[in-house]
């Protein structure tokens, strides 16, 4: 590291002298460069190969041409001296105003963050607000990220070129119409200029500062206060109100890249833009523009639509219209950006085909800019821009009906080729609501659950998962791959009514009492009222199981079991006592057994697994959220009050569930499963040296008329104070998994469908240092003991299953590094538990005698041990092996190294000959082997093993 920083430096420090040393000859001429930006493209997401094109704005009153300066790709590879390019004229952009660009491909060595900078002396001379701009070199840079996970990726495109005029006195705007080809979120922020990389220029100051005004505190355009400047961090729209001295200005920004993976956004880059705005006297006014709001389409629909430009003036006018939608087919008309009447108001219209390929999360942005024509004087501009969203259509169902023991769900071809995925989401009973214009994707709240992803191309899906007696609706929405992303309006609502209630139909699961050891849970189920529809005799046995967690079935056990020898719609209820309500979940099911069935027929009939309510808080400065879940059968979004409503109770510390006072209700339809209790009870605001106590009712629906309905259920209390700054105590980590005695017994020799599982539990220990109001705990994985630890899940039960289908999956083997945090309602965290290692159950032996070439298959081959010699003595998580042999004298007569998973594999099979392929003469013989293994203690992977071998011929 400290060699390639070396290397680095020298670089840099030679790219500066040549730098000196151009511009010591080009001296004073050298002053021509006004603004610029550096844009990357991707040449194609197969390679590493980018293209870097420089674009510069030069002013013309100078002889010297672009080129000479230094382009640096940020890898470590020497810079590029430039050739010198001749201008282009750009006299629309005002006199002595040209452009130059340079264009190169390069190919990056690996994945990484590269910025990409490029030096060239010097500025032009005079700009007011750098010190010595005339001996101040211009330097811009482009960040970019090269990332398998964040995908192939392009730079920002910046449409509208950087040079702008303005007049004292008159609001100034300027916008960069930058757009992102891959369809990634922009953002824009003001940067200080540079001169070189890693450092700024010398005396910048914002063009708004006093020094540039006579009356400062009036100085913006209505008279009214000082001069503001800022970028909005949206639109890009560059804003100065109002220029203060005649002369030029330079500033800088960023155009920052961000892409939206699994629900979180990652910057991706940033290039940046180095303007100049010249300011000159005159006696102008900007002119207008009027466009059409803001809109949103399906793929498909045509936008049409009339934009107008004024002047105050009345002096003639140019409207041009900048996006990247012109290259995906949209026209505007007149085309020729040529200057036409302001009165009656100019016009420019745009229309726009939009197609299924046109559909993307992000809006597009079409950045219209009016310029004026004064007789004299400098031509003044206004910028407006317009979003334009583009979304896919609604899926079509076409039926919904019962299939043996599911519903077939039916629906049309989906229009739109380019889709991704078919999102199917349910819920129980119905929530038809409509949604609004342009709407995409589920209303949140709106109680619906993703059940499944399928293949944008598939038409039907078969939903297996279902609880007896409830209403089920579906509705479809089409998504788009990323980074361009996009969905489509939701589909219509399709619902079945009612699945076949043959099961036992669980109807409560319901915390009664809050306690560490004497917690109480209510749990409630019905008969299943087509129990006719089941042809064993009675009577019925019914068990409850219970298990902890949301779900799972891990430590389920019974707890209970009830006979019923006549029919009776009655609900059932068992009080589950001696629970630990305050920290855990626990989750029910109900199973229905004939002991006087048929044999073959008495398999017992289950009911759906319902979940305690969990209740979290969040204490936050004056006030504290509340959080609830639970994993139900039923749906606990009922779409209209007063039914929708969960009640929330509040107490004061020592307060029993019974004693806490109802103080509010929440439309969970608008709200969700949230609550902020910020004293509107009573208008008595909280204190923070108090502790409150909170339980939740939640109310929930099958969406049967034949079932009672709402179906109550109480969260546990729980207790919390605002402002809460008290982390928890470190979880303490326990492993279990098969004992490698029990795996190879279970296992045998073939390791090819191993199952490979750690359970990984955890508890904290609370004391007057660390409060027990643990939220979530996150358990990071190290699959070895010098690898570095990532975030493997966050869960709120005190175990996980770490297995292949995890989201850092086992890797044919168990070997892993673990480690846990808890992390409390406030956001506190604990320290890390102490590591906790499993490791593999590997074995490696050699055999002591070998009889080639008397050919009766038996010890003909010297071979380590494998599945033909049984699970105790054969090789097992073997990464690799250097064998030797040596004679009595210490001679070396034989090599061999072996791999696992390659021809030359981990078990010799040695015939006896030497190197030289000569058979070796009878008698005892000396080996080494250096045994790797697949451990997760790289330090103890190598054993090495030492024997002898009784050739037998």
């Amino acid at each position: 590291m400290i060699y390639n920083s070396l290397i680095r430096g020298a670089k840099v420090l030679l790219s500066l002298a040549m730098l000196f040393i151009v511009s010591f000859f080009q001296e004073v001429m050298a002053t021509h460069l006004r603004a610029g930006e550096i844009i990357v493209e991707r040449v194609n997401c197969q390679s590493l190969t980018f293209r870097i094109t420089i674009i510069v704005f030069t002013d013309t009153g100078s002889e010297v041409k672009f080129g000479d300066g230094f382009l640096d790709f940020g890898d470590g590879t020497d810079p590029i001296q430039l050739p010198q390019i001749d201008n282009n004229d750009r006299s629309d952009l005002g006199p002595q105003v040209a452009t130059a660009s340079f264009t190169i491909d390069h190919t990056y060595s690996s994945p990484g963050k590269y910025v990409i900078g490029y030096v060239e002396p010097n500025r032009n001379e005079g700009v007011l607000n750098i010190d010595n701009s005339v001996n101040t070199t211009f330097y811009v840079e482009t960040e970019i990220n090269i990332d398998p996970f964040l995908g192939c990726n392009n730079s920002p495109v910046l449409l509208i070129p950087p040079i702008d005029r303005a007049c004292p006195g008159v609001a100034f705007f300027h916008n960069p119409g930058a757009y992102d080809p891959d369809g990634d979120s922009i953002a824009f922020e003001l940067v200080v200029p540079k001169k070189e990389v890693g450092t700024v220029v010398d005396g910048y100051v914002d063009p708004n500062v006093p020094e540039f005004y006579e009356n400062y505190n009036q100085a913006n355009e209505t008279l009214n206060g000082p001069p503001t400047f800022d970028i909005n961090p949206i639109t890009g729209e560059l804003k100065w109100n109002a220029p203060g001295a005649v002369g030029e200005y330079n500033v800088a920004f960023i155009v920052k890249e961000y892409r939206k993976i699994n629900g979180d956004w990652f910057k991706l880059g940033f290039v940046t833009r180095d303007m100049q705005i010249i300011v000159e006297d005159c006696d102008n006014e900007r002119p207008e523009l009027q466009i059409p709001e803001d809109i949103c389409v399906e793929a498909g629909e045509t936008i049409d639509e009339i934009i107008y430009g004024t002047d105050p003036n009345n002096d003639n006018v140019k409207i041009e219209a900048f996006s990247q939608v012109f290259d995906l087919g949209a026209i505007v008309d007149p085309d020729d950006g040529a200057f036409q009447s302001s009165s009656p108001p100019a016009e420019l219209r745009f229309t726009w085909d939009t197609e299924c390929v046109d559909i993307r999360d992000q809006p597009y942005q079409v950045v219209f800019k009016i310029t004026d024509n004064p007789s004299d004087g400098p031509k003044l501009v206004s910028f407006a821009t317009w979003n334009i969203t583009v979304v896919g259509p609604k899926p079509d169902f076409t039926s919904v009906q019962q299939d043996g023991q599911g519903i077939l769900l039916n629906w049309e071809p989906y229009i739109c080729s380019n889709a991704n995925q078919i999102q199917i989401w349910r819920r129980v009973d119905s929530n038809p609501y409509i949604p609004d214009d342009c709407e995409t994707g589920i209303r949140e709240n709106a109680g619906y659950k993703l059940i499944q992803e399928v293949d944008a191309n598939a038409t039907s899906y078969k939903d297996l998962n279902l609880a007896a007696a409830a209403k089920y609706c579906y509705r479809l929405v089409a998504t788009f791959a990323q980074p361009a992303g996009g969905e489509s309006i939701v589909s219509d609502e399709l619902c079945f009514e009612f699945v076949p209630a043959e099961d036992p139909i669980i109807t409560n699961v319901s915390v009664e009492k809050t306690d560490e050891t004497n917690g109480e849970i209510v749990v409630a189920w019905r008969e299943p009222y087509e129990i006719d529809n089941v042809v064993y005799p009675r009577p019925y046995i019914y068990k409850v199981y219970r298990s902890e967690g949301f779900t799972g079935d891990v430590n389920m056990v019974e707890v209970h079991s009830r006979q019923i020898n006549v029919a009776t719609l009655d609900k059932q209820e068992f009080r589950d006592t001696g629970l630990n309500t305050t920290d855990k979940v626990y989750n029910y099911r109900i199973e229905l057994e004939a002991p006087n069935a048929v044999v073959g027929d008495n398999d017992p009939i289950v009911s759906a697994v319902a979940s305690s309510v969990r209740l979290e808080p969040v204490p936050q400065f004056q006030r504290i959220e509340l959080r609830w879940s639970a994993e139900v059968p039923w749906s606990n979004v009922i779409p209209l009050p007063p039914d929708s409503k969960h009640l929330i109770y509040r107490g004061e510390l020592g307060d029993t569930d019974a004693e806490l006072q109802l103080i509010d209700e929440v439309d969970v339809n608008l709200n969700g499963f949230v609550y902020v209790d910020s004293g509107q009870f009573n208008n008595t605001p909280l204190r923070d040296d108090q502790v409150y106590c909170y339980k939740v009712m939640t109310k929930g629906t099958y969406g049967n008329p034949a079932i009672a309905s709402p179906l109550l259920n109480f969260s546990q209390m729980v207790c919390a104070q605002p402002s809460d700054t008290i982390p928890p105590c470190a979880p303490t980590v326990s492993i279990t998994g098969p004992s490698c005695e029990e795996f190879v017994e279970n296992q045998g020799c073939d390791l090819t469908n191993a199952i490979y599982r750690n359970v990984i539990g955890w508890n904290t220990v609370f004391d007057d240092d660390c409060q027990n109001d643990v939220s979530t705990y996150e358990l990071y994985y190290a699959s070895t003991t010098e690898g570095g630890f990532q975030l493997l899940v966050s869960v709120r039960d005190t175990f996980y299953i770490h297995n292949e289908s995890s989201p850092i999956p086992l890797d044919n083997s168990f070997k892993g590094c673990y480690k846990v945090k808890a992390i409390d309602r406030s956001g506190n965290e604990s320290e890390f538990s102490e590591v906790f290692c499993i490791d593999n159950c590997y074995n490696y032996v050699l055999p002591n005698v070998i009889t080639p070439g008397n050919e009766d298959n038996f010890n003909d081959l010297f071979r380590a041990y494998g599945a033909e010699s049984g699970p105790e003595l054969c090789a097992k998580f073997v990464k690799s092996v250097d064998f030797k042999v040596f004679n009595r004298w210490g001679t070396e007569v034989y090599t061999y190294q072996g791999e696992a998973g390659t021809e030359k594999t981990i078990f010799i099979n040695w015939d006896g000959r030497n190197d030289d392929g000569q058979d070796l003469s009878a008698g005892v013989y000396f080996y080494e082997a250096k045994v790797t293994y697949d451990t997760v203690d790289p330090r103890h992977a190598t054993q090495q093993l030492k024997g002898w071998v009784h050739i037998i011929r």
